[in-house]
């Protein structure tokens, strides 16, 4: 089968795909000294082939501010399997994950990948099918934090989910009717933070096997948030109560 191409774009995402994940950088396609000479010489040490702009930029959207600079990447060697990720992580520490259940708009998966970096959570769990993957958009969203935080790659969300609870973590699902509000919650073992659809939200089944569902205290004048808004208010929240996921 075919792997998958994937552009991203600008001099920040270029940095971070360097710095981080070098491996996933399959091509560069430069505008003239847009690249200062470190970049250069690093995409060199790499065995990174570097080639003019040229026609390149037609190949993403007109609104993306790519500066010159476009990179092809294989999202396929960004992400992990589950298999690989449980066995590396330290679950001495209580770690947070985030589930995402269908989210379908890239900015909402970038957003939220940016919102796991910043709260210190261990990873984010990307479903195979009918959920938006890593693309440029996903990329450029998340500031470049696609390439800090691990992205695990899963098939299905409720299979994922009972692997998860046989390892003891305790599973949350973001819901208007929550059964509990956020700041009720007392965040003391390993948590995963499952994140519905936009529109229709956590699927019923996947919502049964969540053993808790939180809801966020808002104005009575607002009907809810964007899903990518409520997972970085949960996420917060949860590193209030764990401030050495903070730290390096």
């Amino acid at each position: 089968m075919q792997r998958e191409k994937v552009y991203i774009y600008g001099k920040h995402a270029l940095s971070e795909a360097l710095t981080n994940t070098p491996h996933i950088i399959k091509k560069v396609f430069a505008a003239e000294h847009a690249l200062d000479t470190d970049v250069v010489r690093k995409l060199k040490e790499k065995n990174i082939p570097l080639s003019p702009l040229k026609g390149e930029a037609q190949n993403v959207s007109k609104d993306a501010s790519h500066q010159g600079v476009i990179v092809t990447i294989d999202p396929t060697d960004l992400l992990q399997d589950l298999k690989t990720f449980l066995g590396l992580l330290d679950m001495s520490k209580n770690p947070a994950l985030v589930l995402l259940d269908e989210v379908q708009d890239p900015h909402n998966v970038g957003a939220i990948i940016r919102s796991a970096a910043a709260f210190g959570i261990a990873g984010v769990l990307i479903p195979q099918n009918n959920q938006a993957q890593i693309t440029g958009a996903v990329v450029k969203t998340s500031a470049g934090m696609a390439f800090r935080v691990p992205l695990v790659s899963i098939g299905n969300v409720n299979q994922t989910l009972g692997i998860l609870k046989e390892r003891h973590f305790w599973a949350y699902g973001l819901a208007m009717e929550g059964s509990k509000e956020l700041t009720q919650e007392k965040f003391d073992a390993p948590a995963v933070f499952v994140v519905g659809n936009e529109g229709e939200g956590i699927h019923k089944r996947t919502l049964e096997l969540c053993d808790v569902t939180l809801s966020i205290p808002m104005h009575p004048r607002t009907e809810s948030l964007n899903a990518a808004v409520s997972a970085a208010i949960v996420l917060y929240s949860w590193s209030l109560q764990h401030r050495d996921a903070l730290k390096i």
